[in-house]
């Protein structure tokens, strides 16, 4: 009962946080999308990201997103699919944008997935995640994602990328840079000092099938 309790609070604590994160990914991911597109969130959880997106003004019309999951959480906010943590389970080109959001570094076989999403994508990934800069930043980085975590049981790996390995993954899977982001004011002043800044990443990167 009372781990019970300890993991509510760290979950409430972290509300607001994840809220400041919404909040600054949201005007990023819609800066890169077209009337029209067909959107995938892989990694959703319960979809919050998602819904933000569709809840904002200024999102272009007739975007449709998708999430997808391993395990299907209650209270879904948007439409979620469920699939076995291999195959992505739709036809090559179902999506135009498919969205990686601080999923990467809790995925065991980076590549097998990143494969996948370029398979299911026909124009773009969308990529945020962690990025190793700095004094402290591996400690700092498993520190907050401890925290960010644990609450709902989710797994941590621990493994995070400097530039040049994020460089190089696009080079692997002939991913063409279109933008990229390497300082964000994520989070509340005083977390984003320390958890923040130069340790978060993102870029948006083109299938050459679009290029």
């Amino acid at each position: 009962m009372k781990s019970k309790i300890i993991l509510q609070l760290m979950a409430n604590l972290h509300a607001p946080i994840y809220a400041s994160r919404i909040r600054e990914l949201v005007p990023r991911i819609i800066s890169h999308l077209c009337e029209g597109n067909r959107v995938l969130d892989v990694g959703c959880g319960y979809g919050a990201l998602g819904k933000a997106l569709l809840d904002s003004p200024g999102l272009p019309k007739g975007i449709m997103i998708d999430g997808l999951e391993k395990i299907k959480r209650n209270k879904q906010l948007i439409n979620i699919y469920e699939y076995n943590g291999v195959n992505i389970p739709f036809p090559d080109n179902t999506y135009d944008v498919v969205i990686l959001a601080d999923v990467l570094h809790h995925e065991p076989d980076l590549d097998r997935l990143i494969s996948e999403c370029i398979r299911v994508s026909c124009k773009l990934l969308i990529i945020k995640d962690h990025k190793l800069c700095g004094p402290l930043s591996q400690f700092r980085l498993q520190f907050i994602d401890w925290a960010a975590n644990i609450p709902y049981g989710i797994p941590c790996l621990y493994q995070y990328y400097t530039t040049d390995q994020w460089i190089c993954l696009r080079g692997r899977h002939g991913l063409n840079l279109i933008d990229e982001t390497n300082s964000m004011n994520l989070y509340p002043p005083i977390i984003n000092w320390i958890f923040g800044r130069k340790l978060q990443y993102m870029c948006v990167l083109g299938c050459s099938k679009f290029n």
